[in-house]
């Protein structure tokens, strides 16, 4: 008699997701590592440069709502794949733009608004995963894991990029990103299903596991297990979640602080703390570190928690107390006179707001249940208008007030996050 097989399906499909949420951000922050070098041969300036990164993000923003959607009608495998697609097509048409025309500027503009629009899918789409996949128990590692690919991508960005940059050009970084990620998309495509149902390498002691953990949350069960078909998205059930502002505006303020590391901080080090390419590359790569150490601690804390004391403490309490020691660490390691301890403090300022991450995506989880792709999306995109406004704003903040005034404001605002966690019900699934 043979033992029955025993898979971890769910667990291979979210490293993939890691993998691809750290080629999206090697995509989205490839153009700070090269902006100086494409400021330079475009005349742009820190400025114009701020409006660039500002298009990606407010096409991702834009976009949120219909990319939750198109994954909640269609599911996460194939939305991903193409989103995928999208991204290569979109990094690789940065290259092609010739320099002296006077359109420049607004064609780097228009490019990354169509990157951000296509990136828009990964984060509800991933949600769609987990709320198909995952058990109530393991939400927040699995988010943890896949938010890890935020430091990971990022992390490894400006290393890398760097090498290069200084070898062969900033457009063979931008080709590099572009290649691994196509390819990304097309093993994603062939490993991934919609719904473990579907999925004939889910073994039966697997399936049972998921569905199990899927049918003690009372709006998976409304909703349904099986099957990928299309889901009627309960508008009016998400537009009135009393703790759907709070979040949105939390998340608006995680976005301002983290653009701050995505956008500037490389150019930071680099201009404010006198650090040349390399060390500045090398001392860029801590706050993404800390982050993805932060995603992973901060995921599986959050499922403890949740385990001993419920989803108050281990989804708002956690996120509540990490926006407070991101707010302390970005005041200190913006004042203190040493480069060095500098960059590390506010690294350990990143890991803090990352710890928080993914309490946001498994509480849409908790509460939209199979529409957390669109109440997800909702909520990411406060995010990214935090995002747009930081790319845009900190330049021109730390022109004329200083870096500290950049930093501090980012401090005001996870203070506000902080006290907006206290106001959310995780506990209290989405009602028709």
């Amino acid at each position: 008699m043979h033992a029955e097989r025993h898979t971890r399906k769910r667990f291979l499909l979210a490293f993939f997701l890691f993998a691809l949420s750290a080629i999206s951000f090697l995509d989205r922050t490839n153009i700070s590592i090269a902006g100086l070098q494409i400021s330079t041969e475009y005349g742009l300036g820190n400025q114009r440069l701020g409006w660039i990164f500002s298009a990606f993000l407010i096409g991702y923003a834009g976009f949120q709502v219909p990319a939750g959607w198109l994954a909640s009608r269609y599911g996460p495998r194939l939305v991903i794949a193409l989103g995928v697609v999208w991204w290569g097509v979109a990094t690789a048409l940065t290259t092609m733009i010739p320099v002296g025309i006077s359109q420049a500027v607004l064609l780097l503009i228009s490019i990354r608004f169509a990157l951000g629009a296509g990136e828009a899918v990964i984060y509800p789409a991933a949600n769609q995963f987990v709320a198909r996949w995952v058990p109530e128990q393991e939400r927040g590692f699995i988010n943890g894991l896949i938010f890890a690919g935020v430091g990971a991508g990022s992390g490894l960005t400006p290393p890398l990029l760097a090498w290069f940059i200084l070898h062969h050009g900033w457009r063979s970084a931008f080709w590099f990103s572009a290649i691994i990620g196509v390819i990304a998309g097309a093993v994603w495509w062939w490993f991934a299903r919609d719904t473990p149902e579907e999925d004939p390498a889910v073994s039966p002691a697997e399936l049972k596991i998921i569905q199990e953990g899927i049918a003690a949350d009372p709006i998976h069960t409304r909703d349904g297990l099986a099957g990928s078909a299309p889901v009627a998205i309960s508008w009016a059930a998400i537009l009135r979640r009393r703790d759907l502002p709070a979040l949105i505006v939390s998340y608006f303020a995680f976005g301002y602080t983290a653009w701050i590391f995505f956008s500037w901080f490389f150019l930071y080090m680099s201009q404010v703390r006198g650090f040349n390419l390399k060390s500045s590359a090398l001392y860029s790569m801590l706050p993404f570190l800390s982050m993805t150490i932060g995603c992973l601690g901060g995921g599986a804390l959050s499922d403890r928690l949740t385990r001993a004391y419920g989803l108050r403490v281990g989804r708002c309490g956690i996120a509540a107390v990490a926006f407070l020691f991101t707010a302390f660490f970005l005041v200190l390691g913006s004042r203190v006179q040493s480069p060095q301890l500098a960059g590390v403090i506010l690294a350990g300022g990143a890991g803090a707001l990352y710890v928080s991450q993914s309490s946001f995506w498994s509480v849409s989880a908790d509460i939209a249940g199979r529409n957390s792709g669109v109440f997800s999306s909702i909520v990411n995109m406060g995010a990214q208008i935090g995002g747009a406004v930081t790319a845009s704003l900190t330049p021109w903040v730390a022109l004329r007030f200083g870096w500290t005034t950049s930093f501090a404001i980012a401090a005001v605002l996870a203070v506000i996050g902080a006290v907006l966690w206290m106001t959310v019900h995780p506990e209290r699934p989405l009602s028709a």
